[in-house]
């Protein structure tokens, strides 16, 4: 069985509510519950929380809160692993067998479907124990530069501050839309990034919701995007 798991805290510190906040007419988290829901890749769509009120406004949206979150998972410095090996445990001590689990963070308006089930095919075919959505850097990351307190530049590399952009590897980035995993993989603990398979994506599709500014940039670019997206 195939299970998506939506982690969604009460306390979002930098946009309060944050997962529940209305988005293109709609509460947040209702945009990943709902693409979950339409990709048909899952038995059971859950979400895992602390918050009464998330967990009444995602059972209006079709998804399943069959626990409930301990606090000790849910401050601000908890990674996703855990919180994503707890929901796990607690699906396999209701008797389940999940055979894969995706992590599907609940900011992510912009989630494609056919992502979702791209990055299941690249984890099927190969050993690794997860897989994800990644992007190109826009700029190539061998020639950053740090701005020193006087205000001058220096190169971070200075080896290559003359070989041309082209001449350089290309670096990634993770999307952070969603994460498939293997149930062995969440429990054990193990990092994402180095135990990952990437599925390149373009990075005018990755869009990150992290600050205000953030939010009105993605409340822009939303309907742009959804018209590409139909009209493509």
């Amino acid at each position: 069985m195939k299970v998506a798991i939506i982690p969604a805290r009460g306390g979002s510190k930098r946009i309060p509510r944050k997962n529940i906040r209305p988005f293109a007419g709609k509460p947040m988290i209702a945009h990943a519950i709902q693409s979950a829901m339409a990709s048909g890749l899952f038995e059971h769509v859950l979400v895992s929380t602390d918050d009464p009120e998330i967990t009444a406004i995602s059972r209006e949206y079709g998804a399943e809160t069959p626990f409930t979150r301990p606090a000790a998972l849910a401050d601000d410095h908890t990674p996703t692993v855990p919180v994503i090996a707890h929901a796990v445990s607690e699906c396999q001590a209701m008797g389940w067998t999940v055979e894969h689990a995706c992590c599907i963070y609940p900011g992510v308006p912009f989630l494609r479907i056919e992502d979702l089930r791209s990055s299941l095919a690249l984890l099927e075919s190969s050993a690794a124990s997860y897989s994800f959505p990644i992007t190109e850097f826009p700029s190539a990351i061998q020639r950053a530069l740090r701005r020193l307190p006087d205000g001058r530049m220096q190169p971070f590399h200075p080896e290559y501050e003359l070989t041309r952009t082209q001449d350089l590897e290309p670096a990634y980035h993770d999307v952070g839309q969603f994460y498939w995993g293997r149930p062995e993989a969440w429990l054990s603990g193990r990092n994402i990034h180095s135990n990952g398979v990437g599925l390149p994506i373009p990075n005018w599709r990755a869009v990150d919701i992290d600050t205000p500014d953030d939010w009105e940039r993605a409340e822009l670019l939303y309907p742009i995007l959804k018209d590409k997206q139909h009209g493509a």
